[in-house]
């Protein structure tokens, strides 16, 4: 696959990571990649239905994968699903 534009879903609100996405496609873009890990997901998922849903018509799913991460932190380590939604024309 051609190198993607990557939007990485964190605590903001849905429109912001909407907003990043379609930026993306206005700028040229064929595909973008929407990642998110841990509670994110559902976010990401939110972000992808609502960008093709409400405001770009001629966008469709193209790959979903999902993984799991291994994190360390302060508690140790841990695993953490991740999941990527990519999206294009």
């Amino acid at each position: 696959m051609e190198n993607d534009d990557v939007v990485f879903i964190g605590n903001k609100p849905v429109m912001n990571y909407v907003l990043a996405v379609v930026t993306q496609f206005s700028g040229g873009a064929n595909n973008v990649t929407i990642k998110a890990r841990g509670r994110a997901i559902s976010r990401a998922v939110d972000v992808a239905e609502v960008v093709r849903n409400r405001f770009l018509d001629d966008v469709e799913l193209k790959e979903i994968l999902i993984s799991t991460e291994k994190v360390t932190s302060d508690r140790g380590e841990s695993n953490v699903s991740a999941m990527e939604i990519t999206i294009g024309k």
